[in-house]
Order: C-alpha cells, then structure tokens, then sequence
C-alpha cells in the first residue's frame, strides 16, 4: 500500500495550527528547537508592515526582534522619513524586506506572512485585516480598531474563525497602571464602581470645519486613490493628509476613537464592561463633515453578574468633571492627555491617561491602602504581548474578542453625537447589533463603501 503523500507545509500555516491548537498539545521548550544560548528559525516570525510612516513607525520599529519581510505605505516618500531614535527609517532599518505601495498586491504576492500591522488612518484598518486574516494571518491593528460598527463586528468574528491571534494598539492597556487599577477594584478598594468619569484633551487637530474648496495637485509621491481606499472620492487636500484626517467623518473616528481606545479602556477593563444599553451626547456646534469641538457623552451599561449598573461620561474639547470633592485643593486631575475617575460606594481612584499613576484619593486614603498581591500577569508591552501570543499559542489582552466591543462602544458615541436631535437617548439593542426606538439611526452603524471595495 502506498504511503499517503506528505503534507508540505508553509511556515504560515505551521503557525497558524500552532497557535490554534495549543490548548490541546505539549510543546518542546524552546532551547530545545534552537539549540543554548539561540533563537530557533521557528522562533522568528514573518511580518509585513501596512502603514510604515507616522504611528506606523513606531511599530515597525518594535518588530525589530522579528523578520520583517514586507514594508506598505501609499507615500513612500513620507514613508522615508527618519526616526528620531538613530535617524533611520523603516527602509533602513529592514533593508531586506520587500517595498509596496499597495497591500493587496503585497499579500498576493508574499506568501510566507505569518503576521501583519495595520497602521493605517481608521478608515482602512478592517479592509487590510480582513483580507490579512482570510489568509490565516494573525493581526495588530492600531487603535481604534474600526471606523464603523459593522467593521468592528467583522473583525471580531472573522478572528474567531480564522484562529488567528490579534491585537489593537492600545499600549496603556499593557502599562502597569490598568493592572494596579484592576486589582484594586477585584480587592474592593473603593466597593462596587456605579460612576465613571473620562476625559480627554483632544482634538489637538481641526475640527467642527466645512471642507475646503480649492483642489491642489496631489504630491507624485501619493497614491491619492488608494489612499482613500474605500471612502468616498473627494479630491485630495493636505487638510486631510497626512495628520487632520481623524476629524474627518469619512476617514476618523474624531477625538473620542482616537483617545478612548486609551482612557476608556482603563474602566472598560476593570469593569468588565461590554454593551451599553443607552446612549446620550450633546455637543458644540456640528458640522456636516467633521466631528464637532468639544462633546459630552453619557452610556449607561447593565448590571455585570454581581455587580452593579455603570453610568460613564465622556469628555473632549478641553471640558472637564466635576472636581471630585476629597481631591486635594491645588492637585492637578490626571495628567495632560485626560484621566480617569471611577468613583465606587467607598470611595475613587484616580489615573491619567494610559491608566497613568493611578491613586486612591484623598492621598491619605492611598498611604494606608494595603495593596494586595498581584494577580494579573504583568506585559512586555503590545507589540512584543501579541508576538508571544502568537509563538506560544496564548491570547493577547486586548484581542479583537475584547477591543471589538470596546471599540463599538466608542462609535456608538459618535453615532449619538452626529444625530441631528441633540439630548436624544439612544437605546441599543447589542445582541441584534441595532437601535430600539431609532431605527433610522442604524444606518449609521456602517456605510457603503466605494466601488471595488468590500468587507467580505
């Protein structure tokens, strides 16, 4: 009898099982595949980087540690500028790997990826993962992970199918801050959490602004059409590249996608939030293609288990909460970038953004606080979290499982601030991922895309 035909597996797809099976086999210790003192080739994964310039620097430099085998950006030119770090650019830095300017022909034509970062503007992140991850590729997305609600909804389902390991760009959520947080509200240190304020300084770019007439030439260096990938066409205008696209309806998700994924995630975590249930914004003036200067915005979640209904408040645009009344006259509430207050029946933690210094207030309360031990595993950090998520066949923190819902929540916000009606409480049904008593506002969940472009 013949003997069945071997299997000739590419390193993807040893990854993939590798990870997807993990929970069920044993695995050789690591020295043993490479050998003391090295790195087994198994040991590296294969990456491609969508979004090289910008944020997207930043994270191609932390997968230094790993083969970067494929650099994307629609500007390459912007693409090249240097890092501040050693002067250097991605190009440089990964001389090897091979340049595109289009990701679709760069994942048609690598077939040996094991892993993608997306850091592109929000509108394009969920095309490129979703694409990526078809193919058995694990994911970084940078935060917010979406633009829309269906987009995030996809994404999440599409990592359980696939099997695949992902994670979003939130790097306070690897900081020791949200870790202290959430251990000292499992220890009660301030009893059952009912109230949470969070604040931003943000927009820090233009918004609440009409778009400008003229039509400049695009730069050479730009492809100006992919750029806008599935948003609708308009002609290109710096006031939308290469920074201010975040106040941008069609491109961003404006202040609170871009610092929630940060400060919200501080209580969405601890919480053990999900859904909420309704939805309530005022604003300044709104605009019909920007998001507006400055907006409060009021969720409302359920009861968890054993604990208790959450209201959290949103704040941007240089609006604040109320002072707290133990906090210390003089001492400044979180830091520059916003903070966090979660207020429980016995008392409030105070942080910054990224879940920064958080403290017990008043500070004496915080002097005799016996801080109990620490159970959550400590990070490495995003980046390298999700690189050992994936070699070691573990979740990330922030996997599309727990982003996906934090992100939606988030959109749901601004889908309550662009409703023309201002003070209209929105209820949200999220099992059937739909409006109750506004049905003309879930179309707001998603939009349709340009053609040649699918979520799919």
């Amino acid at each position: 009898m013949a003997s069945q035909k071997e299997k000739t597996w590419t390193r993807r797809e040893f990854m993939g099982s590798f990870a997807a099976t993990a929970a069920t086999i044993s695995f050789l210790p690591r020295h043993v595949l490479g050998g003391p003192g090295r790195k087994a080739p198994s040991d590296k994964l294969n990456i491609a980087c969508v979004g090289v310039g910008g944020k997207g620097a930043t994270d191609v430099r932390a997968c230094a540690s790993e083969n970067v085998i494929a650099l994307c950006d629609v500007d390459l030119n912007r693409a090249s500028q240097l890092f501040e770090l050693d002067n250097m650019n991605a190009f440089q830095l990964f001389p090897k790997a091979k340049v595109y300017v289009d990701f679709r022909r760069m994942l048609d034509k690598e077939k040996n990826i094991d892993a993608i970062t997306v850091s592109t503007p929000d509108h394009t992140h969920a095309v490129i993962a979703l694409m990526a991850m078809k193919r058995g590729i694990h994911a970084f997305v940078q935060k917010p992970l979406t633009k829309t609600v269906q987009e995030a909804r996809t994404l999440q389902k599409a990592a359980e199918t696939y099997k695949v390991v992902t994670q979003m760009g939130n790097q306070g959520h690897a900081g020791e801050g949200n870790r202290l947080i959430k251990e000292w509200i499992e220890d009660g240190a301030i009893g059952m959490v009912h109230e949470v304020h969070c604040w931003t300084n943000r927009p820090v770019w233009p918004q609440a602004i009409d778009r400008p007439e003229e039509i400049p030439s695009v730069p050479p260096s730009l492809d100006w059409n992919l750029w806008l990938g599935p948003a609708p066409f308009r002609p290109y205008h710096p006031a939308y590249v290469p920074f201010s696209w975040r106040g941008w309806i069609d491109f961003g998700v404006g202040a609170l996608g871009d610092m929630g994924a940060h400060i919200m995630d501080t209580p969405f975590w601890a919480l053990n939030l999900a859904y909420p249930h309704t939805i309530q914004a005022t604003s300044t003036k709104l605009y019909q293609e920007t998001y507006p200067q400055a907006s409060i915005i009021e969720y409302k979640f359920p009861a968890r288990g054993s604990l208790p209904p959450v209201t959290l408040k949103w704040y941007d645009g240089g609006i604040e909460p109320p002072r707290p009344v133990d906090l210390e006259p003089g001492r400044v509430m979180g830091n520059r970038d916003g903070g966090v207050l979660l207020v429980g029946d016995k008392g409030t933690i105070m942080c910054g953004c990224y879940g920064a210094n958080p403290r017990l207030i008043p500070e004496t309360k915080m002097r005799d606080y016996q801080q109990p031990e620490k159970t959550i595993p400590r990070s490495p950090g995003i980046m390298e979290e999700w690189i050992d998520a994936i070699k070691n066949g573990k979740k990330s923190t922030t996997d599309f499982s727990y982003s996906a819902p934090m992100t939606e929540t988030m959109l749901l916000g601004n889908i309550a601030i662009l409703m023309k009606g201002h003070n209209t409480i929105l209820e949200y049904d999220a099992e059937k991922m739909e409006f109750i008593n506004l049905p003309e506002t879930n179309t707001l969940l998603h939009y349709e895309y340009r053609k040649g472009w699918e979520l799919a």
